[in-house]
């Protein structure tokens, strides 16, 4: 017999709550009559669960996200101005915020990762980015302030590739200079990073966070912690991808051909393609230091080790946005000399990843 824990039964009783919850809506509001039982879609890298509620005609999303861990007003009033934007975003059919319970349109099964080859990515990023270019442009919520994407915020986030990667992971201990050089760098990105344009910001605008719609089109999901911020953000998110790698050369391409959309639909002028392409790296040079860190910490604090595995990539587009620049080469020949040894030697498996920076 299967042991159970009382964590379990609990998880076992919201489930049922929730069934219970969606089932009563859709009863009372929608005419349906459901099937007996949610049917599990995923989990993501937070408390949320979703579900699958069908009925004779189709399926709804139910969403657990329990109200002591996850707050579900900013997913609402984002869904909710997007959606009016025009954004392919699933609609919010009901809520209930005491309860931690939430009732969406069902997008279907197909995420954006699975459906990219060589043939396809071409035309599946450029409907990324089209779609991307309009999400920019949505106002924020009424009645949700949008976080700024700040120069506190940007260097908070910095500081998880010391705290949690270098520190926690590798075990390190660090002497004051070498203190002083991670948090003069940080400070170097973050002051760039706030010379972009700011723009409705995603946040997690990657192919594990875009949909294949059945009508061809691409849907976005998981935008909860959107913020105003630096146009580059949810590019860099999307085209150097935790999860899956594409040429330099066609990354680069694919910058200008976002480059030539913003300034198409008036949302950048005057900025030439170095310009844009430096903006581009060094926002990914930000986000790869924050990613490097979140993944530490997800498997460290929260036992979802298998984020590990993507560490390699994500450490490899670090060091090959900051390689390039002047202004950075003290921290980019800090890294290779005293933290990929210690991280090869635990992670054998990533050299592939890390060959070209190694001392």
């Amino acid at each position: 017999m299967e042991h159970c824990t009382p964590e379990d039964h609990v998880t076992d009783a919201r489930r049922q709550a929730l069934y219970a919850w969606a089932s009563a809506y859709v009863i009372a509001h929608k005419n349906i009559q459901p099937q007996q039982q949610l049917t599990v879609v995923s989990g993501d890298a937070s408390f949320r669960r979703y579900f699958r509620l069908h009925h004779a005609n189709g399926s709804f999303i139910a969403v657990d996200a329990p109200p002591d861990k996850e707050n579900s007003r900013p997913f609402v009033a984002i869904a909710q101005a997007l959606f009016a934007h025009g954004v392919k975003v699933p609609e919010v059919i009901a809520a209930d915020f005491d309860l931690g319970f939430m009732l969406l349109s069902d997008f279907g099964d197909v995420l954006l990762r699975p459906c990219l080859t060589d043939d396809s990515v071409d035309g599946l990023y450029r409907l990324a980015m089209t779609e991307l270019v309009h999400l920019q442009s949505c106002s924020a919520p009424t009645d949700y302030a949008l976080p700024p994407y700040d120069h506190a915020k940007l260097m908070t986030e910095m500081a998880l590739f010391k705290d949690w990667f270098v520190a926690q992971y590798l075990g390190l201990t660090l002497n004051d200079d070498e203190i002083t050089l991670i948090e003069s760098t940080c400070q170097q990105i973050a002051d760039a990073v706030g010379q972009q344009p700011v723009v409705f910001v995603h946040r997690d605008y990657h192919s594990r966070n875009l949909m294949v719609l059945p009508d061809g089109g691409m849907g976005v999901i998981d935008f909860q912690d959107a913020v105003t911020g630096a146009i580059t953000y949810d590019l860099v998110s999307l085209l150097r991808d935790a999860y899956v790698e594409w040429p330099t050369a066609q990354v680069q391409a694919w910058v200008e051909d976002f480059r030539q959309l913003l300034q198409a639909n008036g949302q950048i002028t005057h900025v030439n393609s170095e310009q844009f392409l430096q903006w581009f790296d060094w926002m990914g040079a930000q986000r790869h230091l924050k990613v490097v860190g979140i993944f530490a910490r997800l498997s460290l604090r929260d036992g979802k080790h298998g984020y590990l595995n993507d560490i390699p990539l994500v450490f490899k587009y670090l060091l090959d946005e900051i390689k390039g620049y002047a202004v950075l080469q003290p921290f980019y020949q800090w890294v290779v000399t005293k933290i990929v040894p210690p991280y090869l030697q635990k992670n054998p498996q990533a050299v592939s990843y890390l060959a070209a920076h190694r001392v």
